[in-house]
């Protein structure tokens, strides 16, 4: 391995934990980040004569605490050289470490970059694009290219969020008690926006974005090795973990969509199931252990025919209990009709037509029209798969649902009591 290639690698490992240690000295999650790359250039231009030290993680983060205590130094003479003329310097940084090099509190230090980065003064797309690049080490144009969007647009979406940060002097801290919760809830949303959007692709000509899930994933054990004991974090963990499983049979050859009827479950990671299961032994009765439970149930069945939809159906009901959501009651409303038949799923899917959040999810339409089909209603199936492959921004997606039409009639005249083919893509339990 080159030394330009180690630091690279290193780097990609250890930013987070880096920024995160940095940020305790300077109180800036902006200025913390410049320090780390800093750091990295440091590398680049040292390692390839010195060559790669043995512990290059340590390196890194001494270098980069050795610039963050130069800087808060440079600070401190300047306050005192006003405060010589009779003016004060606010906010001062607190003392540092001595030892620069030390690991103490760095997984701290990583449990309040998590929560800075996901605090709720930002918006949804800065909390995500901020997390991507403070904790998943993701460049701007990776972020970019992930969530299609102009990489001019992404940067300024992170410059702005460390600005609002700084401007709104969020501390660097895991908060507690009513706040913690609050901040807690944000913090496990964006890990799940996140893998949803690589589980599920909301645009593009790729189904599935495998990185955004690992990335998701990672992020999601970080959490629950730094907060063991908080429930809801190992539901989403779990939840996660089990619907990670399935990557490798959810797309065929070609990367076209393979939905969940169709997939062959022996391509399904038998180790990621298991540890979702262990995850979910730790988890509470929260939305996202309701979730996880679910998708153990998927888990479980050997084939799709044995799996259990009387215990899905009643379990998306607790969950519509405690976190009242459209796309729940979507997601209720299929299992519904498969423990008791298309018609009961229907008229479950006609009572959301009228609701706000749905009037343009695609899935609202592609659902209603596999349960039209299974009634033998071809053409109004029809109808509703093409109005889905309209609102689509996937074109996967758009292909698949074009092709059901197409077939729709036929399909309706001998499969009218078949499984339903659409899986509705996983949603955070509160939409905005």
């Amino acid at each position: 391995m080159t030394a330009a290639s180690a630091v690279e690698a290193v780097f990609r490992i250890e930013s987070a934990r880096i920024i995160a240690g940095v940020t305790r000295i300077v109180r800036d999650v902006g200025i913390a980040e410049e320090l780390a790359q800093d750091a990295l250039v440091a590398a680049l231009e040292q390692w390839p004569e010195s060559g790669i030290p043995e512990k290059p993680g340590a390196w890194l983060m001494a270098t980069a605490k050795h610039r963050a205590i130069d800087l808060v130094r440079r600070r401190e003479t300047y306050a005192r050289k006003l405060a010589e003329v009779g003016r004060a310097l606010e906010d001062v940084p607190p003392p540092v470490p001595s030892d620069p090099a030390s690991g103490d509190d760095i997984d701290d230090d990583l449990l309040r970059l998590i929560f800075t980065a996901c605090h709720p003064v930002l918006s949804t797309e800065a909390r995500i694009a901020l997390t991507l690049r403070l904790l998943g080490g993701l460049t701007t144009e990776e972020i970019a290219r992930a969530f299609l969007a102009a990489e001019p647009t992404v940067a300024q979406r992170i410059v702005r969020a460390k600005r609002t940060l700084a401007k709104a002097g969020v501390p660097f801290e895991v908060p507690y008690g009513s706040d913690r919760a609050e901040r807690l809830s944000s913090v496990l949303e964006v890990i799940y926006l996140i893998f949803n959007e690589g589980y599920s692709a909301t645009a593009g000509d790729d189904w599935l974005r495998p990185a955004l899930c690992e990335d998701a994933l990672r992020l999601g054990r970080v959490l629950a090795g730094l907060m063991p004991k908080e429930p809801e974090v190992h539901g989403l963990v779990a939840l996660l973990e089990i619907q990670a499983s399935r990557t490798a049979a959810r797309t065929g050859p070609d990367g076209e969509p393979v939905l969940l009827a169709d997939q062959n479950r022996a391509r399904w990671n038998r180790m990621l199931i298991r540890r979702g299961f262990a995850a979910l032994q730790w988890a509470g009765n929260g939305p996202y252990a309701l979730q996880a439970a679910i998708a153990a149930c998927h888990a479980k069945a050997v084939t799709y025919e044995e799996t259990d939809w009387t215990a899905i159906a009643t379990l998306y009901g607790q969950l519509a209990a405690l976190a009242p959501s459209p796309v729940v009651e979507l997601n209720r409303a299929v299992a519904v009709s498969m423990a008791e038949g298309p018609a009961a799923g229907l008229e479950l899917v006609d009572a959301l037509a009228e609701e706000p959040a749905l009037k343009e999810y695609h899935l609202l339409p592609s659902v209603r029209g596999d349960l039209l089909a299974r009634l033998g209603r071809g053409a109004e199936a029809r109808a509703e798969f093409e109005r889905a492959a309209s609102l689509t921004r996937n074109a996967r997606e758009r292909d698949l649902l074009l092709k059901r039409a197409a077939r729709s009639e036929a399909e309706s005249r001998s499969e009218s009591e078949s499984e339903p083919k659409s899986e509705p893509k996983p949603e955070p339990k509160s939409e905005s």
